[in-house]
């Protein structure tokens, strides 16, 4: 029997298997003033696999927050309020120390040899072919002179908008 091939962004059994130990337990939430809320009353939270379902669909597809499929996983300000929740408790930290955990585990991950490959330094041509700000490029004292070699001016030096042309 071949094995069954997932979308990117579903969360399969075994990977959620990994990753729910690492989620916090919803907080409650603060009471704000004389009103309490009962027992069971509102709107229930999302389910934490729904919601981790739907921070993988951003990451995978790379859409916006408001461009999650309503559909499927419901208001995305919601999800986006819990993975904002998620990253201050160090929820994303920790599944990233358990993935290169494992992974070394697996492959074995070279400690002692790293590179880091980045550049720090302006291109070299591209003052010469640009000039000292990008946004002069086009402005009039660095165009040449008319035809005739005179320099334009304008023929009133200054006109309130009050007088007639």
């Amino acid at each position: 029997m071949a094995k069954t091939r997932l979308p990117s962004w579903i969360v399969s059994d075994a990977f959620w298997a990994r990753v729910e130990p690492l989620i916090p337990p919803r907080a409650p939430r603060p009471s704000r003033g004389k009103y309490a809320r009962k027992p069971g009353a509102g709107r229930k939270p999302k389910p934490a696999r729904l919601v981790f379902e739907a921070i993988v669909y951003v990451l995978r597809t790379g859409c916006q927050w408001k461009a999650l499929p309503h559909e499927r996983f419901g208001s995305a300000s919601a999800i986006h309020q819990r993975f904002l929740e998620w990253e201050q408790t160090g929820v994303f930290r920790a599944l990233w120390q358990a993935g290169l955990a494992e992974y070394d585990d697996m492959e074995g991950i070279a400690w002692r040899w790293q590179s880091i490959d980045g550049a720090l330094v302006k291109a070299p041509l591209a003052l010469e072919s640009v000039g000292s700000n990008p946004t002069d490029r086009g402005k009039k004292w660095k165009q040449a002179n008319g035809v005739g070699g005179r320099a334009w001016h304008p023929a009133v030096a200054r006109r309130d908008r009050r007088q007639s042309a």
